[in-house]
C-alpha cells in the first residue's frame, strides 16, 4: 500500500448543468471552490474539492449551459453521447465503507457496482463504481500502490 499518490493531472468534465453536478458530487462530500457561471461572455468553469485524510480530490467542470455541446472536439459527437465513453475516473477514499454509506443513502441509483473486495497481484483493498447523472464511470477505492 502506498502513503501518498503525487500526480499533476487534472480532470475537466463537460457538462451542461453545474446544479446536477453541485448536487450529485455535493452528497459524496465534495464542495464547491470555484464557480463562474455560464455568461454571454461564454461556458462556465465549475471547481469541486473532496477533502480526505489522503489528501484533496479536485474535479474541474466547464459548460454549465447548452454549449458545452459545441465545444470545439466534442462537436463531432452525437448530444446523446454517454459522457467519458470509455474512461473511468478513479477516485482514492480513506473510508470506502463511510462513502459506501454516504452513495447508498443519496445516489443509490447512480451505483453501477456496490461495494467489493478485491485481491489482485498480492494486494487486498475494497472499491465500489458509480456514474454520475451526465454518465462518467467513476470508481472510488481504497489507496493501492497503482505502481506496483
Amino acid at each position: 500500500m502506498a502513503n501518498n499518490i503525487r500526480n499533476n493531472i487534472i480532470i475537466e468534465l463537460h457538462v451542461p448543468d453545474f446544479g446536477t453536478a453541485k448536487t450529485f458530487y455535493g452528497s459524496l462530500g465534495f464542495q464547491v471552490i470555484s464557480e463562474n457561471l455560464p455568461s454571454a461572455e461564454g461556458p462556465g468553469y465549475l471547481v469541486m474539492r473532496r477533502n480526505d485524510e489522503l489528501g484533496d480530490t479536485i474535479l474541474n467542470f466547464y459548460g454549465g449551459d447548452e454549449r458545452v455541446y459545441n465545444q470545439s472536439f466534442f462537436k463531432q459527437f452525437p448530444r446523446d453521447t454517454v459522457r467519458g465513453y470509455e474512461v473511468e475516473v478513479t477516485i482514492p477514499v480513506k473510508n470506502i465503507n463511510v462513502l459506501y454509506q454516504q452513495a447508498l443513502a443519496h445516489q443509490e441509483q447512480f451505483i453501477r457496482q456496490e461495494l467489493k473486495d478485491k485481491f489482485d497481484r498480492g494486494v487486498k483493498w475494497r472499491d465500489f463504481r458509480m456514474a454520475d447523472p451526465f454518465g462518467f464511470y467513476l470508481r472510488f477505492t481504497e489507496l493501492i500502490d497503482w505502481g506496483q
